[in-house]
């Protein structure tokens, strides 16, 4: 009789630890869904700013050379300088947009390897979790029934 009442202790703690674990893989894989979505976000954000700064540039390159085309008309001399000056200014427009755009892409890169590091992180972190888990488990599961053991051999005797 007293064996019984162990051994529902036994499955009640065995029930506990398996909701404790189930826990665990939920906030594990919350978390995870957490760090990805941030992380895409932001990755997302650099990409609309990026955009817009490419919409201004073509925004300003096509007002540069509408004003260009009217001033032609009316002064060819002081029109061919504003172009040149305008050249100019669209050259470093472009390697400034190129430079950024290569900041960008590095930054983006660098987003994805650490995505890749923090999800390599976190499946390494929930294996050793499950391992401890396991471990624990079973340590458990022995001791009980040790303990059983031990009652029943007790029982036996007296």
């Amino acid at each position: 009789m007293h064996w019984c009442k162990t051994w529902k202790l036994m499955e009640i703690t065995v029930q506990q630890l398996m909701a404790h674990l189930d826990s665990i893989r939920k906030d594990m894989v919350i978390l995870e869904k957490s760090e990805f979505a941030n992380l895409r976000a932001e990755n997302e954000k650099m990409k609309i700013e990026l955009d817009h700064v490419k919409q201004q540039l073509i925004h300003e390159t096509s007002r540069i050379r509408a004003d260009n085309k009217l001033d032609i008309n009316l002064e060819r001399s002081r029109v061919t300088d504003m172009f040149t000056d305008q050249e100019k200014q669209l050259m470093e427009a472009t390697t400034e947009f190129t430079k950024k755009d290569n900041q960008t892409k590095s930054v983006i890169s660098e987003t994805s390897n650490k995505i890749d590091t923090e999800i390599a992180s976190l499946k390494t972190l929930m294996e050793s979790n499950k391992l401890e888990t396991i471990r624990y488990l079973a340590a458990s599961v022995f001791a009980c029934l040790a303990i059983a053991l031990g009652f029943y051999r007790f029982w036996k005797y007296y």
